[in-house]
């Protein structure tokens, strides 16, 4: 359900999911394997890892929306299930020498490693954010997974000590995963797991032993065999232009300055994390005191293979402080760092669940975590209630608010988490705690069919097809050596480019379109005297045309396609 249901049943989402799908569509056509383009122009914002990914699928399963979206599906897939092979084998919580815990009341080791990993697979299954990048044709899903699959695999061969084959071998998976990575992202893919490790290493005074057991030199070595070879290619092939569009702007400005408007306060992602990993970001702050990470002496006491509470505090911490220092803010920055927060939550929740007699006194922490998560479930029950009145001034969906409700989906969101937080309540007075986590599963399960995904069907008929119907449109009237025109406000609708199969001349001002108009006619050698133009109904007054010069074509939604002479 979360990355396969109905993966494909909605067409790409505007602005950026069609950038990145029609630029491998144009490698499928092209045969450049090496600079991807997008609408007749280079496309340097990431590496070439996803646009093979997804020319590939192309290549085996046609040119549509399903295919597009498989390798973020297949990506979420492979990274939830090596968290739960991770949790499977160390999902056990250190605990502080000073807890007594009485035998009767823990589960048997095994017993809790089921749990624990089945509780950490289906968190970082089950939230927002992986519902959204784990069904969209974006690089961050599969970043996450390079990302995240690479730290697993380093933690699988540190926690080793047994055999140093195996060791060696998770070692090198980590490599291969951190080259796929930069693959993905760029330096980032290397630059942030390191940090995360020689911290985490450095806190423990093991960074020499372990370096040495990496066989760190020969594992640079083949990250660069990995990595290099397509850098070389696409700079020879592109020179200064690639350094300075990928180095310069989508990486060192990204870090010190805001690209692209993508702005927002300090806290920005903490927000995000609160949202992005509902509802089990409300027991993460008790979950990471659980772990204790001050108390130095005591994880360096531990054997290696009880550290896993602690890696994946250094691994979230470190996420979150790269980006929330970095000047640009975006929400996906904080996928990679989920897996770490399930691994916490997941080691909390199987503690409490294991330990039934702690239950019958709750510490001061747990109880302000489940008061927080009845209140989160109220706040999010009237969010849903209210939510007509919020998405009435989208202008490229006016009428979603009146959609919504004549689905129902304010109220059935409403009374879902509702029914959600009475249960909490009822569940906190009975002091049957431990089943509170069950109760936000169901919840966010009930969500997420009844609610979310009905949701993004009406957004995509409101918004996105009446741009595939005008698309369609263009295919059948468009005459040989026509150019396509469109009039945007805002951010550009490069879905139209993937629609059509035709690059699109966009134009951001209403003013400009006349004057953009007939220079394209101008210009042209051909014998064709004529452009399409899709545009905003109410935006055509301002353009400057006059009725004699359009021919009214098809209208869909709120744009309207005309045949400018």
């Amino acid at each position: 359900m979360a990355f396969f249901w109905r993966l494909g049943s909605n067409g790409l989402l505007d602005e950026t999911e069609p950038l990145f799908v029609e630029a491998a569509r144009q490698m499928t056509v092209t045969g450049d394997w090496i600079t991807p383009y997008f609408n007749g122009e280079t496309r340097f914002d990431k590496p070439p890892l996803i646009y093979w990914s997804i020319a590939i699928a192309f290549h085996a399963l046609g040119v549509n929306e399903w295919a597009a979206r498989l390798p973020s599906a297949i990506a979420g897939l492979c990274l939830v299930s090596f968290c739960f092979y991770v949790l499977k084998r160390y999902g056990i919580a250190a605990r502080a020498k000073k807890e007594f815990l009485p035998v009767k009341n823990r589960l048997s080791r095994p017993s809790q490693l089921w749990l624990t990993a089945g509780l950490g697979a289906t968190m970082l299954a089950l939230h927002p954010l992986t519902f959204f990048f784990g069904r969209l044709g974006y690089s961050d899903m599969l970043l996450s997974a390079c990302f995240g699959g690479g730290l697993f695999a380093f933690f699988l061969g540190y926690a080793q000590t047994e055999l140093p084959k195996v060791r060696s071998r998770w070692y090198l998976t980590f490599y291969i995963l951190i080259a796929l990575a930069i693959l993905t992202k760029g330096p980032v893919g290397i630059v942030l797991p390191g940090l995360i490790i020689f911290s985490f290493l450095f806190y423990l005074g093991k960074v020499r032993e372990v370096l040495r057991e990496m066989s760190w030199l020969r594992g640079m070595a083949l990250v660069l065999a990995i990595t290099v070879p397509w850098y070389i290619l696409v700079t020879l092939a592109n020179g200064e232009a690639y350094i300075d569009s990928f180095f310069g702007v989508h990486n060192f400005e990204r870090f010190t300055s805001v690209v692209n408007e993508h702005q927002g306060p300090w806290y920005f992602h903490f927000i995000v994390v609160l949202l992005g990993f509902a509802p089990w970001s409300i027991y993460l702050p008790v979950a990471i005191a659980r772990i204790q990470p001050l108390q130095r002496q005591h994880w360096q006491e531990r054997p290696r293979s009880h550290h896993l509470g602690l890696f994946a505090v250094f691994w979230f911490v470190g996420v979150l402080g790269f980006f929330t220092v970095a000047a640009t803010k975006y929400f996906s920055y904080t996928l990679p760092l989920m897996p770490a927060a399930s691994i916490i939550v997941a080691l909390w929740w199987s503690d409490r669940i294991a330990q039934t007699q702690s239950f019958r006194r709750p510490g001061w922490g747990f109880k302000l975590s489940c008061i927080a998560n009845l209140i989160f479930l109220i706040v999010l029950a009237f969010a849903c209630y209210y939510s007509p009145n919020w998405l009435e001034d989208d202008p490229s969906m006016p009428n979603i608010g009146a959609r919504i409700q004549q689905a129902t989906l304010p109220i059935m969101g409403a009374a879902i988490w509702l029914s959600s937080a009475i249960a909490c309540l009822i569940l906190v007075l009975k002091r049957q705690h431990h089943r509170l986590w069950g109760v936000n599963l169901i919840g966010f399960v009930a969500f997420l069919i009844f609610v979310a995904f009905p949701f993004s069907h009406l957004v995509d008929l409101e918004r996105q097809l009446p741009l595939r119907q005008l698309a369609q449109a263009v295919t059948q009237v468009r005459q040989p050596g026509e150019e396509l025109v469109m009039l945007s406000k805002g951010f550009p609708k490069p879905s139209l480019v993937f629609y059509t199969q035709h690059p699109v001349t966009y134009v951001l001002r209403s003013s400009r379109t006349s004057r953009k108009i007939r220079q394209i006619l101008g210009d042209r050698q051909s014998d064709t005297k004529s452009v399409l133009l899709i545009a905003p109904s109410k935006a055509l007054a301002k353009t400057g045309l006059t009725p004699q010069q359009s021919e009214p074509i098809s209208q869909a939604g709120i744009y309207q396609l005309l045949r400018v002479r």
